[in-house]
């Protein structure tokens, strides 16, 4: 078996769930090892697989003059490092198809925003690498649309593909998280992750001094909608965090603080303990009778 079917294997059967996380952006090698090491900490001592999460170029910013990061070449090598020096699996995104050859040289999950959730040739170049695809449901799509967005990675041949859901658009500058949707989503037949932070996005709701607008977000929230997704039964929580996120150079409204990672986390998994949300509930509709 090879190592990206024994990584998503074990994400699978995660218990209570997995973890992915790590801070929006790469701003430096010596954050990103900073952050990684913390993180690792937090999630060995509460006995959660972690994949450690940053992306090396944000090509999708509300304005031409936000932090982008390092790029793929400088990036990827930061990614490598992090990898081998705190033996954790990384994912990152990719948001053109020349990309993701040499991002599956070094991921071990190729992250499709959702933005791009429904572009065919990105999804199976993705799907080819052979490394695990995570697909981000669109914030305009139902949670059907991604039963066919995992399809196109398994019809390239790649069966270890999870979906994950991160709000929907809510009239401008909004988002909301449907419950439901955690549900429905399984439908793709995959693990379903949460994206509890991109989900309380205010996109392109904050003005800026100056002129212009960038992404706001209702960062005390985060909590709510985590212990709502563990409830449900979710398979994996993504979560962006900081550990500076008010001076966090890109989404930094709904950066979680990482001094705050471990006692959420601690809540997290008391709650999906406790849950059945993994466990499908027969109803009977028969008459009752005493």
């Amino acid at each position: 078996m090879d190592s990206s079917a024994v990584l998503f294997n074990q994400l699978k059967a995660a218990e209570p769930f997995f973890l992915l996380a790590g801070p929006n952006v790469i701003e430096s090698e010596e954050h990103v090892f900073r952050m990684a090491k913390h993180l690792k900490t937090v999630a060995s001592k509460l006995g959660l697989p972690l994949v450690f999460k940053s992306s090396f170029d944000k090509a999708n910013r509300t304005s031409s003059k936000s932090f982008r990061g390092p790029g793929s070449i400088e990036g990827l090598k930061i990614l490598e490092k992090v990898k081998i020096a705190y033996d954790i699996p990384v994912v990152t995104d990719v948001h053109e198809t020349i990309q993701c050859e040499s991002v599956g040289r070094v991921a071990d999950i190729i992250q499709i925003p959702a933005f791009l959730c429904r572009q065919t040739d990105l999804l199976v170049a993705a799907a080819k690498t052979g490394k695990i695809v995570n697909i981000k449901k669109g914030q305009f799509c139902a949670p059907s649309v991604m039963v066919n967005s995992a399809e196109k990675v398994r019809s390239a041949g790649n069966p270890n593909v999870m979906v994950c859901e991160r709000g929907t658009m809510f009239g401008y500058n909004d988002l909301i998280v449907d419950p439901r949707n955690l549900e429905w989503i399984r439908d793709a037949n995959c693990p379903v992750v949460a994206d509890v932070t991109h989900a309380l996005q205010q996109p392109a709701g904050k003005k800026l001094d100056g002129g212009g607008v960038a992404s706001g977000g209702l960062r005390e929230l985060i909590p709510c909608i985590a212990r709502t997704a563990v409830a449900v039964g979710v398979d994996g929580i993504f979560m962006e965090v900081h550990d500076d996120p008010l001076n966090a150079p890109c989404d930094g409204p709904t950066q979680w603080p990482l001094r705050h990672l471990e006692e959420l986390l601690e809540e997290l998994v008391a709650i999906a303990r406790v849950s059945k949300g993994k466990q499908h509930l027969n109803i009977d509709l028969t008459p009752f009778r005493d």
